[in-house]
């Protein structure tokens, strides 16, 4: 499974033409899509959420609004349609044309909060004097009148519902997600109490709009911040949607506690940002030992392949910026790692695959909140080598056994400083599957070379069916190797 996440908004977009549409996603595009061997696309930011003609600039974050606050769980946005009128008609047929090519269509399920001004259902019958009733759809903070961050005193809300990010009071501040309102799972926050029985109003809503999207033909659903609505919650919605549908469901979360009940709940996959892409992140900007990669591994135990691995997303800075990797080269070690090292999916980025460096942004991140366009996707034709190392590395990936359905081991533990070997910038590990037996080792060193020697332990000898205790490997400034054993 590989998924390529593409900025709906954005992925077409130019200079000229502010705003992609659907019908940028047009069949060469998807078929350069698929030549990344992509099995998903994950449309972000489709359903109807804040923006310039839906809300307030008050509780809007930046001139189109942040795809992460729903004002209609049942619409499209209209800005990315060619006929606003037409626009699900559009979105069914950008399903249908991916589908067309043997992909499948995952989207943004926001389950914990909408917008402050949703315009469906939820809150039309509750009981605003309290905090927290298990028949509210909303929080609020009663007797008291929001307070917009912005300074912006044009939005009127009274009493003040709480923030999606679950800040009791009337008065956010900007670094809060005062944009939006936290829906009530049947949680008294106050005491820490639950009131599941009988099922609350929120999840009867929620699932409904679930189903809603799968009858349009979506496949699976991105949960935002998943982890911030309870496994209880999922593992009834998910059991009551796959009666009729089956559906792909990943969980962005972050609590490696939670990990546990949320695969039980159903989900079939969870981010894994604190775990390994942190990690990565620690050897890049601080100079963390190669060698601490083998902690994630062992903190994951059974659920190393339930976790999806990235280094790009709509939330983290772009790997070519300035404010991180400085060029898509520099992140080649970084990249085929978080690809080979394990069987679970793996995701791209909609301009990773050319080294889009968001220039113009002042976090290296390409703006969810705003106009903009990737440059890199506009001038592909300068940056094809680039979009070959990430064809090649998805390609080599779903062409072997070792990768896609093999075993790992680790060879950190038999490869100490004293033999031959640098734990601080090389990371060695094999992946193996019948014949199909590989050694991998990356050197995560940007500017000097390593000549080292790996040993390949008894045990691993073993398993493998035989090969050479020692192999000697060189290695370029980030170089990736593949030993075929």
């Amino acid at each position: 499974m590989i998924i390529y996440q593409l900025l709906t908004r954005v992925f077409g977009a130019t200079p000229e033409k502010r705003c992609s549409t659907f019908s940028d996603i047009s069949d060469e595009a998807i078929e350069r899509i698929k030549s990344l061997s992509a099995s998903h696309i994950w449309l972000t930011g489709v359903i109807r959420h804040s923006g310039w003609r839906d809300s307030s600039a008050a509780v809007t974050k930046g001139k189109a609004g942040s795809p992460y606050a729903i004002t209609d769980y049942y619409d499209i946005d209209p800005d990315l349609a060619d006929n606003e009128e037409n626009r699900m008609e559009e979105f069914v047929q950008t399903v249908e044309r991916i589908h067309s090519h043997g992909l499948k269509v995952i989207i943004d399920l926001v389950p914990n909060h909408v917008a402050r001004e949703y315009k469906g259902d939820f809150g039309k019958n509750d009981d605003k004097s309290l905090q927290f009733s298990p028949h509210n759809n909303f929080y609020y903070c009663p007797n008291e009148r929001f307070v917009a961050p912005t300074g912006d005193d044009s939005y009127e809300e009274f009493p003040a519902k709480v923030t999606g990010n679950d800040v009791f009071s009337p008065r956010p501040s900007l670094n809060d997600w005062y944009d939006t309102a936290k829906l009530n799972y049947g949680i008294d926050y106050h005491d820490g109490r639950k009131y599941f029985s009988p099922i609350p109003d929120t999840w009867l809503k929620m699932r409904e709009i679930i189903k809603f999207w799968c009858s349009k033909g979506v496949d699976g659903f991105r949960a935002d911040m998943a982890e911030m609505v309870p496994a209880e919650y999922w593992s009834w919605v998910i059991a009551e949607v796959r009666k009729s549908y089956q559906v792909t469901m990943i969980a962005e979360i972050y609590q490696p506690q939670l990990y546990r009940s949320y695969i039980a709940a159903g989900f079939d996959y969870l981010y894994d940002k604190v775990g390994l892409y942190n990690t990565l992140e620690n050897i890049y900007r601080f100079g963390q030992r190669a060698d601490s990669i083998s902690e994630v591994w062992k903190g994951l135990g059974d659920m190393d392949d339930k976790m999806l691995r990235f280094m790009e997303n709509h939330d983290e800075v772009r790997l070519a910026s300035r404010c991180f990797m400085q060029t898509p080269e520099n992140a080649v070690p970084f990249v085929a790692l978080s690809a080979l090292m394990n069987r679970g999916p793996f995701m791209i980025y909609n301009g990773q695959e050319y080294g889009e460096a968001a220039a113009d942004s002042d976090n290296g991140r390409t703006s969810i909140f705003d106009y903009v366009y990737m440059p890199a996707m506009i001038d592909r034709n300068s940056r094809t080598h680039v979009f070959s190392f990430y064809r090649d590395l998805m390609s080599f990936r779903e062409s072997h056994p070792a990768i896609m359905q093999g075993a790992f081991y680790d060879l950190m533990w038999a490869n100490p400083w004293y033999n031959n070997f640098d734990p601080q910038y090389v990371y060695a590990f094999l992946r193996y599957h019948g014949d199909d037996k590989l050694l991998i080792v990356i050197n995560f060193n940007l500017n000097e070379e390593r000549n080292v020697t790996v040993t390949i332990p008894e045990d691993a000898r073993r398993l493998l069916g035989g090969c050479d205790e020692k192999i000697e490997v060189k290695l370029s400034p980030r170089d990736v190797k593949v030993v075929q054993l």
